[in-house]
């Protein structure tokens, strides 16, 4: 039997139509909460800077905040507040451990411009 999992008030549930993980990335980001006994979920945020105006910011958290929208993608557990959300929805999160250009990337089709790290975007 499935165990149903309880969203905090306030907390409201979102699908990969906002943000999908790939595989690579579920697993990465799995085995990086395991290895960070307080946290329990990513926070993937939008704000502003880079040198298109806008970057991404990933955190480690131990819990959803009033007004956050939940996505869940192959067991890991993924929070978005609802500013970033106009900017992220439809975006894919990949993982590569490439030595070179490796680490999380985003696929946003919300992105007019991108840099040549990929680490920010404007819109």
């Amino acid at each position: 039997m499935e165990k149903l999992k309880i969203i905090p008030e306030g907390v409201r549930q979102g699908n990969e139509n906002l943000l999908s993980l790939t595989s690579d990335a579920s697993e990465k980001v799995l085995s990086l909460l395991e290895k960070n006994e307080d946290a329990t979920l990513l926070r993937v945020a939008i704000i502003g800077g880079g040198c298109n105006g806008l970057s991404y910011k990933l955190k480690f958290e131990s819990a959803a905040r009033r007004g956050d929208i939940l996505v869940e993608n192959g067991g890991a557990s993924v929070v978005v507040d609802s500013k970033s959300a106009l900017y992220l929805r439809g975006t894919q999160l990949d993982y590569s451990s490439n030595l070179v250009g490796g680490g999380f990337k985003f696929s946003n089709p919300n992105a007019k411009g991108t840099c040549s790290c990929g680490e920010s975007f404007n819109r």
